[in-house]
């Protein structure tokens, strides 16, 4: 295969696969050739992100997502996608081990805030304790200009049960949980960045409110297909 990209992905199965829905959803086509030539991997057993972040004395993900990198480099893929946010954390390490660019996730989603919302000063930040409590996302947002807002205690922790307990762990989730957090997170701030898959996946199951979100995944789709339609052009 020419001309294709790498996903690298499992981090969970289920929002990579919603990451994968949108992407063939969103390509422009009108036969089966017109489709993005890419490869997914679905690394499962990766450990867990946002609990090694949290405590280093746990599994890192970071060796298995090298060893991902450095097998796909040997097929010499256009670019890569993560898709995952909290991921990122290791994006200068992996982007080192690459053989082709890695889109940065959480700096293409703050760079469309100015196209969605360009009035918006205060952005916060809803995600993994892994993302937020690292700051993966506040360089890129204070580079820009903007205020960073985080969630109380309280917030983060219902975050962290719908993410883990609901979606990750049941794959399911009540809406109203989910429009609830994004009521209390909208009192602080002028637009939401939902910087984890999971809440990109809530997003795809309850889109129906009004609330300023920021979907880092929808955001990772749309630049997915900028850059794969370049490749289709190049098509031998």
């Amino acid at each position: 295969m020419k001309q294709f990209f790498t996903v690298l992905g499992g981090m969970g199965t289920a929002a990579t696969e919603s990451y994968i829905r949108l992407l063939n959803q969103r390509t422009p086509t009108t036969k089966d050739q017109d489709f993005l030539n890419y490869i997914v991997v679905n690394h499962a057993t990766i450990p867990d992100r946002s609990t090694y972040l949290m405590d280093h004395s746990q599994p890192s993900p970071e060796p298995d997502l090298l060893e991902d990198i450095q097998q796909q480099s040997l097929l010499k893929p256009a670019f890569f996608v993560i898709a995952c946010n909290t991921a990122h954390y290791f994006y200068d390490d992996l982007q080192a081990a690459a053989s082709a660019p890695i889109v940065h996730m959480p700096r293409e989603t703050v760079k469309s805030i100015q196209t969605t919302y360009p009035d918006a000063k205060r952005i916060g930040i809803l995600g993994t304790k892994g993302t937020v409590t690292d700051g993966i996302y506040d360089e890129a947002l204070l580079a820009e200009g903007y205020e960073v807002v985080k969630p109380s205690l309280d917030l983060q922790e219902r975050t962290m049960d719908l993410i883990f307990n609901d979606i990750k762990g049941q794959s399911q989730m009540k809406p109203e949980k989910y429009h609830a957090i994004l009521a209390e997170m909208q009192t602080q701030c002028d637009a939401i960045i939902l910087g984890c898959t999971e809440l990109s996946l809530a997003q795809e199951w309850a889109p129906d409110h009004d609330f300023p979100v920021v979907d880092s995944q929808s955001v990772l789709v749309d630049r997915s297909i900028e850059l794969g339609l370049k490749l289709r052009e190049k098509r031998v």
